[in-house]
């Protein structure tokens, strides 16, 4: 309200400042007029001077020479010097005849003004100029060129015509209306072409790089003829560095929490350089156009699980093949780990493909399971033995080969896990309870990925989880069904990660052996992917992971290349009532699955 009161008080001022200076000129216009009057006064005196002098001297005026003189004050005054400069030659005792003598007058025309002004080839019937302008003058568009102070005429000279623009005068342009404008701009064809050249144009303004023109739409033919990658998933750059990413499987990803742009990626061995080192870990910036990895960590055994300490911005961990914890920190100059636990029968003895840093600030663990059936919790500070260690093993003590696992939404004591004997299970940490609850049947391969739901929003979805198998599905569950709850099934190889998004609770993603990065949204189909992209057929994807933001999500491939994925806003971006609506699913889920249990329960007739 201040600011639209202080806008009009200076459009007042501003006004008030054009009526004053109209004034000014109206004040000095009427000055100008004032002495012109009486300049014209004095030549009148001058004149009737003139003819008394005259009439003393004897010299009769005639009509004509009065009339010339009134007509022209300008002859007269010249005839009263020329009879002023002979009475002064002349002897006083001597009178001369006088007569009159013709005055030649020369008519200097002042210097011309010649001003173009462009516009339209339309004629007007009157020339609107402005009047406070001196330099102009108002004159009719009917008065002839003879009485414009000769004054050049200049007209527009037409441009020789070809017949091609004869023919072009002929058939003109038809204007489109309305409607097919927007049928024009809604047509997928004209969206796919402005989001192409929208993103050429701002790379060739951005970017001094001549791959501007590099496409990332049509990694798949089936994806490109639904037109669904380019708005929903797409590759927007990768990370691979030809010392230590190649040759080398992609085995772990995970992304910081306290810089979002940092990404680690742990790697198996390169069996064809047998002198570097086993295992390696690379940390990449998301954030800046960098090719080269912005941190390079090593040990002397493959790495297969990696994880940044999330209390901790600078320490990185690592689990090994040999079944060793390391810990690296980017504070210090050297690339090998700062800390490492023992190899020995306290700590783990198989490969370690779980870690993971539960609690809060000031009470934290780094939480480690090896295929070795052993779950150890141990400090960061101390790496010499474990804080506690269990044993997870089923009901006849056999020892269970964990190969993922995934604690409850804001839970540190509970966890769901997966096993090479195709069981996943239910687990806790502390309790009566301690170690293995129950046990669900289901899979029939390895377990190579679970999920736990995390996405918090008006309805909690946290009893849920998904895995993924080497049997070529993946599967939704509850920890409250013993089976699965619905079985994912469009894949044709094994499926080596599954995903749940941060923020969106009906959208996950999934990797295969073929090289396939699939988005699903269970509010939209349950039966096929809502977006899919093929990133190389001989390649496999073994891990994804989400950004926080849920608009990126890393996939790493078995090459040691991993590809950054832009997530489109209509998959990650939830809607206020994708909550309910996944719930809603979930039902009908459960219905169906009755149903078929129903109908595999009636004997056949």
């Amino acid at each position: 309200m201040a600011d639209r009161k202080a806008e009009l008080e200076r459009k007042k001022a501003k006004l008030a400042q054009m009526r004053e200076e109209k004034k000014r000129k109206e004040d000095r216009k009427k000055k100008e007029d004032t002495e012109q009057a009486t300049k014209q006064s004095g030549k009148t005196a001058v004149h009737t001077d003139a003819d008394e002098l005259l009439k003393d001297l004897g010299i009769p005026l005639s009509a004509s020479s009065s009339a010339s003189a009134g007509s022209s004050p300008q002859k007269a005054t010249d005839k009263v010097e020329s009879v002023q400069s002979s009475a002064a030659r002349s002897s006083p005792r001597v009178s001369k005849k006088l007569q009159m003598t013709q005055v030649t007058q020369t008519n200097i025309p002042p210097r011309e003004l010649v001003t173009y002004t462009k516009e339209t080839q339309t004629p007007h019937e009157t020339a609107e100029r402005d009047d406070d302008d001196a330099d102009s003058v108002d004159v009719p568009v009917s008065t002839p060129p003879s009485h414009l102070h000769k004054m050049p005429q200049v007209e527009m000279v037409q441009p020789h015509a070809t017949p091609e623009d004869q023919v072009k005068k002929e058939e003109p342009v038809r204007e489109i209306s309305e409607e097919e404008k927007q049928q024009v701009m809604m047509s997928e064809d004209f969206k796919r072409f402005f989001e192409r050249t929208s993103r050429v144009m701002e790379r060739a303004i951005t970017e001094q790089d001549k791959g501007i023109f590099i496409d990332y739409v049509g990694a798949s033919k089936d994806a490109e003829s639904n037109g669904q990658p380019g708005e929903r998933l797409k590759i927007s750059r990768d990370f691979f560095d030809e010392r230590w990413s190649k040759h080398r499987n992609v085995t772990c990803l995970d992304w910081s929490t306290q810089f979002p742009e940092l990404l680690v990626a742990s790697y198996g061995t390169n069996e064809e350089s047998p002198h570097e080192p086993d295992g390696v870990a690379l940390v990449w910036n998301a954030k800046f156009k960098t090719t080269t990895p912005e941190y390079i960590f090593h040990c002397q055994s493959a790495v297969m699980s990696t994880c940044f300490a999330k209390f901790h911005p600078n320490l990185i961990i690592g689990g090994t093949y040999s079944g060793q914890i390391v810990l690296w920190d980017n504070r210090s100059n050297r690339r090998t780990p700062v800390q490492r636990t023992p190899l020995s029968s306290a700590s783990h003895t198989h490969p370690v493909y779980c870690v993971n840093v539960v609690g809060t600030q000031n009470a934290h663990n780094l939480i480690s399971v090896s295929t070795d059936g052993k779950m150890c919790s141990w400090s960061l500070d101390i790496f010499s033995q474990p804080q506690d260690s269990m044993e997870l093993q089923e009901k006849h003590a056999k020892s269970v080969a964990v190969t993922s696992f995934s604690f409850l939404s804001g839970d540190v004591n509970n966890f769901v896990g997966g096993s090479e004997d195709c069981s996943v299970f239910t687990a806790c940490r502390h309790g009566s309870k301690a170690g293995i609850g129950e046990i669900y049947e289901g899979h029939q391969g390895p377990i190579t990925g679970i999920d736990c739901h995390t996405t918090v929003g008006q309805i909690d979805f946290s009893s849920y989880f998904l895995t993924s198998s080497m049997d070529w599905t993946i599967k939704l569950w509850s920890i409250k069904e013993q089976k699965p709850l619905y079985s994912f099934e469009d894949n044709n190889d094994y499926v080596l990660d599954v995903k749940w998004s941060p923020v969106h609770p009906a959208v996950f993603a999934s990797t295969d052996c073929m090289g396939r990065l699939d988005l699903w949204n269970l509010n939209n189909d349950t039966e096929v992917p809502t977006a899919s992209l093929h990133v190389d057929p001989n390649v496999a994807l073994n891990k994804c992971k989400w950004h926080s933001n849920g608009h990126l999500i890393a996939a790493g491939d078995d090459q040691g290349r991993i590809y950054m994925c832009d997530v489109g806003e209509s998959i990650a971006n939830p809607r206020l009532d994708e909550w309910s609506k996944f719930a809603y699913t979930l039902q009908e889920i459960r219905t169906n699955m009755a149903e078929n249990e129903d109908t595999s329960a009636d004997p056949i007739r």
